[in-house]
């Protein structure tokens, strides 16, 4: 070539150098920066690959890092839960020893139940203290919120453990119940009837007539007036007489509500003491009489009160006489009263043959109570004063004798067990031989059975001739199991149970069957069971009851997000309810009855507060185990989970955008070698034109 305006090797040297300078500056970026891809033309759908999965790494940190508080959160719930158990086991050794009445004085069990005051305390102020960065843990604020809906009261015990409120803040629970849970029974029936026996008795009444009030009116001038009322009773007793002086024409009423006789008689115009006696004996309430017929005074005008007095009502003293033997023996025993001369206040009673006789004096007052001593003194009776509306007194010669008394309806015991019987009654709380005699009455089987109930779980209950064992709990682990050892004499039984049952006779209760939102629910005893990825709740229903009941769940709960997207099946909703006293309990009641002063203290009553007692510690620890099982299974899993994938995801990540050193580093060089190899050759091209110059040579 020739040619000195154009130089198309230079041209060409120098955009080959500058392809190589770019790989060169490409290299250099790379292993300055560690990354392939430093802007979106070195790759950009790999930009956009390694742009997505970097934000799912930053995500999925983040849920690490969530996971990691909230398991530090229900470490810290669990921390004081333990500490709640701990008092609570206290508790319950001090009311196990309490129970022990006949070895302990009453001053140890207020120490014991001091202790107890302070272990109520400490849960109380566990409960409200224990928090994590200002939020309370335990005083039920974590708890879920409900609102209630259609038979909402047949709920006992409900509780929300999880529930996934979605975006609506809020789940409605629909609880149809199909079956209602039952008991064990079994029916032992035919049992013959009992006639217990009964010792005779009867009676001796004396009957008072009551006596009408009565009295003297003396007026100023002296004169008087007897008044009687004209029937008896206490009505009359104090009459007060009001007596005015006017010319109107005499007139005379009695006032029932002041029990007072108000006068109007003309004593200025010369009416008489006669006149005044006319006007009150006119009176339907009484009878009046005067032997005087003076002229009444100016001065005989006044209030009189308290004119009559005595007045008592009719009644009845009545002896109840018993023989203190049951059986027939006494029937038939007459008791009567006869009056002698000469035998003073004090009575007398003796036997006459197989009767009995009560001696009084035919003429003095005899105390009725003493008459009822007399009877008492003798051997082989009772007798006592069962009603006392009359005088409490028989006068001898003014009063009638009473009619005597007859004794009757003495009996000896017949019916029930024609055999001797020895069972073993079984339940869902142990284990009992009961041995009853034969002449039994269902009602004293009812008794013996019910007396040992709180060891085996069955209590027992008459239905006519029938007699019915239930357990005293609900649902399939409850059962009723009775067996016959022995009954008569004999190495078979033979008897009313055996014919009843056999030797041998078991049954069991059901559960209550339920749905929840048309999921098929766990059924136990009378509580409602349900555990779903949106809803964990559990609640008793009342016994009975059958139909839908509802309510809605508007709220509360602690929100954990465990995974790296915002949306409701990578969060879960934790209720904590409170653990204070006056939540803490169930059927049998609530902690702080076990306090001072309370229904179930130590010294009112240690077994219910066993019972309470023994129901808050298997909820504490069920709350421990909730919270546990959610650390394990959900946060702890979710972590491992979470941290699988972002390694995965790391690498991805790193295997997109990161920078390959060996790779680069051979890139470099190779650019490097390149571009001084790409300078000396335009160095080469730039020379070229110098060789046309020889031509003008």
């Amino acid at each position: 070539m020739s040619r000195i305006n154009t130089n198309v090797s230079s041209l060409t040297a120098q955009t080959r150098l500058n392809r190589t300078n770019n790989d060169l500056q490409t290299a250099l970026t790379r292993l300055s920066t560690g990354l392939r891809i430093n802007s979106g033309k070195d790759d950009p759908a790999g930009l956009i690959a390694s742009e997505s999965l970097r934000k799912d790494i930053t995500s999925i940190n983040k849920a690490i890092g969530n996971s990691q508080r909230a398991n530090q959160i229900i470490g810290t719930a669990d921390s004081a839960l333990g500490q709640v158990s701990s008092l609570l086991n206290d508790i319950r050794g001090l009311v196990t020893e309490a129970a022990n009445t006949g070895g302990l004085s009453e001053s140890e069990i207020a120490a014991n139940q001091l202790q107890v005051d302070s272990s109520l305390e400490a849960i109380n102020r566990i409960s409200q203290t224990t928090s994590f960065q200002g939020r309370k843990l335990l005083d039920g604020s974590l708890d879920f919120q409900t609102t209630a809906g259609t038979n909402f009261s047949r709920f006992r015990e409900l509780q929300i453990d999880q529930a996934n409120l979605g975006a609506t803040g809020s789940v409605s629970v629909e609880v149809e119940i199909q079956t209602a849970a039952t008991k064990a029974q079994v029916n032992v029936a035919n049992i013959p009837s009992a006639t217990a026996a009964a010792a005779p008795t009867g009676s001796l009444t004396f009957s008072f007539a009551g006596t009408a009030s009565s009295g003297t009116l003396t007026l100023a001038s002296g004169d008087e007036i007897a008044i009687t009322a004209a029937s008896v009773g206490t009505s009359f007793n104090g009459l007060a007489i009001n007596i005015t002086d006017a010319n109107t024409g005499n007139t005379a009423t009695y006032n029932s509500g002041t029990n007072s006789i108000d006068i109007t008689i003309d004593i200025a115009g010369g009416d008489t003491t006669a006149d005044l006696n006319t006007l009150i004996n006119g009176l339907a309430q009484f009878n009046s009489t005067t032997s005087d017929s003076a002229a009444l005074q100016a001065g005989d005008t006044s209030g009189y009160n308290n004119v009559t007095s005595g007045g008592a009502a009719a009644g009845n003293d009545v002896i109840t006489i018993t023989s203190d033997n049951t059986g027939t023996a006494a029937n038939g025993v007459t008791v009567s009263i006869v009056e002698a001369a000469s035998v003073g206040s004090t009575p007398t009673a003796a036997f006459a043959g197989s009767n009995i006789q009560v001696t009084v004096d035919n003429a003095a007052s005899t105390s009725i109570a003493d008459i009822a001593s007399a009877i008492n003194n003798l051997a082989g009776y009772s007798a006592s004063v069962t009603t006392s509306s009359g005088s409490g007194s028989y006068v001898g010669a003014s009063a009638t004798p009473p009619t005597a008394a007859t004794l009757a309806g003495g009996q000896t015991a017949s019916g029930g067990l024609g055999n001797d019987l020895v069972l073993e009654l079984s339940g869902s709380k142990g284990s009992e031989v009961l041995s009853f005699g034969a002449g039994t009455s269902i009602s004293e089987l009812v008794t013996g059975i019910n007396l040992l109930s709180d060891s085996t779980g069955v209590t027992a209950n008459a239905n006519g001739t029938t007699l019915e064992l239930l357990s005293s709990e609900y649902g399939s682990n409850s059962f009723v199991n009775l067996r016959v050892i022995s009954e008569g004499s004999g190495s078979s039984p033979s008897g009313t149970f055996t014919s009843a049952i056999g030797q041998l006779t078991r049954d069991t209760g059901s559960d209550v069957v339920a749905s929840v939102n048309g999921v098929s629910a766990l059924g136990s005893g009378n509580q409602v069971k349900l555990n779903t990825s949106t809803l964990d709740f559990s609640a008793t229903v009342d016994a009975g009851f059958t139909g839908s009941a509802n309510f809605t769940i508007s709220g509360g709960g602690a929100l954990f997000q465990l995974g790296p997207d915002v949306v409701s099946n990578q969060q879960a909703r934790l209720g904590i309810s409170s653990v204070s006293t006056a939540t803490l309990g169930g059927v049998s009641g609530r902690l702080y009855e076990l306090g001072s002063g309370e229904a179930k203290s130590l010294k009112d009553n240690p077994n219910q507060a066993a019972q309470v007692i023994d129901e808050v510690i298997e909820k504490v620890a069920s709350l421990r185990g909730r919270l546990g099982a959610f650390q394990r299974t959900t946060l702890e899993s979710n972590m491992v989970s979470l941290n699988d994938t972002l390694t995965n995801l790391s690498d991805a990540q790193s295997s997109i955008r990161d920078a390959d050193f060996a790779k680069e580093t051979a890139n470099l060089t190779r650019a490097q070698v390149l571009v001084q190899s790409g300078t000396s050759v335009l160095g080469i091209a730039n020379q070229s034109a110098q060789s046309v110059l020889s031509l003008l040579r």
